[in-house]
């Protein structure tokens, strides 16, 4: 008996997750551009504060590239580390670049990885799985397509809270794609937690009819 398939849940979580990066970080680059290299809104005010920041590097070198001149009349800063910016501050350029390529390699394996594991039987029988190995890869396809054409990742929500005048927490700033990797992870621990993998259904085969005890023996029915 065919066992249902959850893949469509996996395909449609990375494409609509992929899609939803791209279409804020070119939105809110776009939205923003302002001439002084950083434009900002402010989404919830008070004590947790949390903004919309879009960040340009004046240093850039103009680009031909419609992908890149689609995103802002000047190239964006980025981020050339890990996520939320790990590994990619305080760097000399050509330590920027190899940091990028790193990691860019990494997302591609990552990436193929992800793609193979949801293939197995097993994940394609597990719903929550499929959930979490889509957002995952929407994540890492997200990153990795900023690193190959930007040069480095584009974020630009920020959240923090103030008291007093002073910033008493900084989250680094972030973007879709982490979020989906975050979200993904989370649901892959629940999943290695709480629920155990499903086994797969016996077969039985039913025997033509007018078959003989002696002919079932032989099969290895009886």
């Amino acid at each position: 008996m065919a066992q249902r398939s959850f893949r469509w849940v996996f395909v449609s979580l990375a494409l609509v997750g992929l899609a939803t990066d791209q279409a804020s970080k070119y939105g809110v680059f776009r939205w923003l551009a302002s001439d002084t290299y950083k434009g900002e809104y402010s989404v919830v005010s008070g004590i947790f504060e949390f903004r919309l920041v879009a960040q340009f590097d004046p240093r850039a070198e103009p680009s031909d590239n419609p992908l890149v001149t689609l995103n802002g009349p000047v190239p964006p800063h980025v981020n050339h580390g890990a996520l939320f910016g790990l590994g990619g501050e305080n760097q000399k350029p050509e330590n920027q670049r190899l940091a990028n390529r790193i990691f860019a390699g990494i997302s591609l394996l990552a990436a193929v990885a992800i793609i193979f594991w949801s293939r197995r039987p097993s994940a394609r029988r597990d719903a929550l799985l499929c959930a979490a190995l889509g957002l995952i890869l929407a994540g890492t396809l997200g990153n990795l397509y900023d690193r190959i054409v930007f040069g480095g990742v584009r974020d630009f929500m920020h959240f923090f809270i103030e008291r007093g005048g002073k910033t008493t927490f900084d989250w680094p700033v972030f973007n879709v794609a982490d979020c989906c990797l975050v979200a993904g992870a989370g649901l892959l621990l629940i999943q290695a937690l709480f629920f155990r993998p499903k086994k797969d259904e016996a077969v039985v085969e039913t025997p033509a009819p007018g078959t003989t005890a002696e002919e079932l023996k032989a099969s290895g029915v009886v």
